[in-house]
């Protein structure tokens, strides 16, 4: 009895245990559908569906002239929902066959066999994420709507389309250091203007709801986005395709013909400091050259001799030297303390001035001169060096700018060796854009302006921003020490170690460097370093360049054979692409009066205005300069002569027009006023003679 009743208990206690183990089970699963049902719902479906990114199209980049420098193109990745319930068993297999012949003939990787047996895998194992082919272009993409299936829509024929954009150059390598790229991975550095300008050009990204499918790749539940992106905004540049273009191949062939490891060109335009073109090529291989760095931003190396112009200027402004004051060059060769200071080339010659000694490069007559002035009051040297802003960034919008070095009194280092060492370009380092900037001041009457890449921003076609030239220092020095300068810098291309830059057309200055390469703690190696740093036409300069080779290989080293040659080939065929552009009709302007506004001319220039207003006219066969003349209702053309070997008639004609037929017979032309021309000092049809000089007067109708 006593038995049976602690077993009754027992179950009795089993069964309440029992009974509140499920009463609680009860109350749990009541409190999770009813009570807090919103809330796990919620989490279920973030678990299953999610708003997703949208990235907004990227702005574009353009050139000066409105051409594509970088653009985002539109890619798709097509996949498809082999499961989709709008599609039932009859429909898909009388469809299959078709739609695996046109993916293999539209993909052509693979045959019809195989594309078949990838959808029927696909609908047999439930697959609603099928990749058929990844970065389809928007034409193919509107043919392949129009396929068997993917014709009835998203929902109804499976079709899934993932938009992506892809970052093209239409102009391949150029420029591409300077325009750059932005990297998204983790740690990893972005260049260029892509990443100076990525806050403008990214946009803003929008949001799509999204389902997670089998696989864990996310499908976008509808075709609309809850928030459309913000597309990025367009940058516009000061760079020129053409000068671009020319500077580039000039770089280019200039390092495989001296084996060189690597080198940059930019030019500015003198006036405004806008970067007009910049290129940087490294060797990649044998004979092989890639934009792998930009050297002329981010390359800070000592410059040689093309900083000589820093110390004589410095010099000048206080005053302790003028340029035909003398020095004694001593043959080429002088000591200062324990170390001997060297010409390039040992020389038969004592004292000359100032002048020459600048113009053919004396290592011993700069230093000689720094020494003597400078050597007990360094500080003062430096202090005019910094006037010249010499030891400061330029600022310009790229990231990556190199640090400029200008040792100072006190550093460690420093000593009485120094100052001619500094004179000459060593124990200093600056970057191409940093000396640059400094010759382009020179040639701005002493304004030192900013160097700037980027002109304006533009949403939609409207200028949102624009960046005008900023000037760095009204006057870096005296007019005197200006003026001085530019006449020594004509002297070195004229009578010194630039005359290989010369041209025949106008007049350059500029000034040459070749440097040995410091190699750490080791020394100086026999590693060099060429540039020409100037600007053209002298008279009047437009544009600032220089050009930097860094390693030539081939036994020839010096600024003027390896950096000059590159630097004249720029100047002339930008000066002839200036020509060109310059004086162009404007569409607002009444087109009858071009006949009366420039008379004379280029027989086809005329030939394409009168072709675009319907004007009639008789052109003159097998003859390219013609006189213009208004009669009635109708053009004539009559043949103006131009022999070679005489001074051409140039009254009439516009600015680019004299110029060109002026330039090209050898002649210095300086001119005034604006529109077409009524006055030249020489006679039309003076024989040329060596040289010469034509003064062209321009007046405005």
């Amino acid at each position: 009895m006593q038995i049976r009743k602690e077993i009754l208990l027992r179950i009795y206690i089993t069964f309440f245990v029992l009974s509140l183990f499920g009463a609680a089970i009860l109350f749990q699963a009541f409190r999770i559908q009813v009570i807090e049902g919103d809330r796990w719902k919620a989490m279920a479906d973030s678990l299953t569906t999610s708003f997703r990114t949208v990235p907004a199209d990227r702005g574009n980049i353009f050139s000066s002239d409105g051409r594509l420098l970088a653009t985002s193109l539109p890619f798709f990745d097509i996949r498809m929902d082999a499961l989709t319930p709008a599609i039932d068993d009859e429909l898909f297999f009388s469809k299959v066959d078709s739609l695996a012949l046109l993916m293999a003939r539209k993909f052509g990787d693979k045959d019809r066999l195989y594309y078949k047996n990838k959808l029927l895998k696909a609908r047999k194992e439930g697959n609603r994420y099928l990749l058929l082919k990844r970065n389809v272009s928007y034409p193919d993409l509107q043919e392949i709507k129009t396929w068997p299936l993917f014709r009835r829509g998203r929902y109804r024929g499976g079709l899934i389309v993932i938009h992506k954009n892809k970052r093209v150059l239409p102009f391949g390598l150029l420029a591409n250091r300077s325009i750059g790229y932005v990297r998204h991975t983790a740690g990893a550095s972005s260049v260029g203007l892509e990443a100076a300008f990525n806050e403008y050009l990214q946009g803003r990204e929008g949001k799509q709801l999204m389902r997670k499918v089998a696989g864990g790749s996310w499908v976008p539940i509808s075709n609309e986005n809850e928030i459309e992106p913000q597309n990025g905004k367009d940058i516009i540049t000061g760079i020129d395709v053409n000068m671009q273009d020319i500077a580039e191949d000039a770089l280019h062939r200039a390092l495989i013909k001296h084996d060189a490891d690597h080198g940059c060109v930019i030019l500015m335009e003198v006036e405004t400091g806008e970067i007009k073109a910049i290129a940087n090529l490294g060797r990649r291989g044998e004979g092989i050259y890639w934009e792998d760095y930009n050297y002329a931003i981010g390359e800070a190396k000592e410059p040689g001799s093309t900083f000589k112009l820093a110390t004589v200027m410095a010099l000048m402004e206080d005053g302790f030297i003028d340029l035909d004051d003398s020095v004694d060059i001593g043959y080429g060769t002088t000591v200062f303390f324990d170390r001997v200071m060297r010409d390039a080339e040992p020389h038969k010659q004592g004292k000359v001035t100032v002048r020459y000694a600048f113009e053919v490069s004396s290592n011993v007559g700069i230093s000689k001169l720094a020494q003597l002035y400078y050597g007990d009051q360094p500080g003062k040297y430096i202090g005019r060096l910094k006037q010249f802003h010499l030891d400061q960034k330029t600022g310009i919008e790229l990231a990556g700018e190199a640090r400029p070095f200008i040792r100072q009194p006190g550093d460690k280092g420093f000593s009485l060796v120094s100052v001619p060492w500094m004179s000459v370009g060593y124990e200093v380092m600056l970057s191409p854009l940093q000396m640059l900037t400094f010759y382009n001041a020179v040639a701005n009457n002493g304004k030192m302006m900013k160097p700037y890449l980027v002109k304006s921003i533009a949403e939609y076609g409207k200028i949102v921003k624009s960046f005008r030239p900023k000037v760095i220092d009204p006057s870096i020095a005296g007019k005197k020490t200006i003026r001085k300068a530019r006449e020594l810098l004509e002297g070195v291309v004229e009578h010194g170690t630039a005359r290989r830059v010369k041209s025949s057309y106008f007049k350059i200055a500029g000034k040459t460097g070749t440097a040995q390469i410091a190699q750490g703690r080791s020394g100086y190696s026999k590693v060099y370093q060429a540039s020409f740093a100037g600007y053209f036409p002298a008279g009047h300069p437009r544009y600032s360049c220089i050009v930097v080779i860094n390693g030539p290989s081939k036994g020839i080293y010096y600024g003027g054979s390896v950096a000059g040659p590159v630097f004249k080939e720029l100047a002339e065929k930008v000066h002839a692409l200036t020509l060109e552009k310059e004086e162009s009709i404007s569409e607002n302007e009444t087109w009858i009066n071009a006949a009366t506004y420039s008379p004379k001319g280029f027989q086809e220039d005329f030939i394409a205005v009168y072709d675009k207003i319907n004007m009639y006219y008789e052109p003159v066969d097998g003859e390219i300069w013609v006189d213009a003349t208004l009669k009635k209702d109708s053009i004539l053309f009559q043949s103006e002569d131009v022999r070679a070997g005489v001074v051409p008639d140039v009254r009439g004609m516009g600015l680019r027009d004299a110029l060109y037929l002026l330039e090209n017979r050898g002649l210095q032309v300086d001119f005034e006023g604006q529109g077409k021309v009524v006055w030249q000092s020489v006679r039309a049809g003076t024989p040329l003679g060596p040289g010469g000089y034509s003064s062209i007067k321009l007046k405005l109708n």
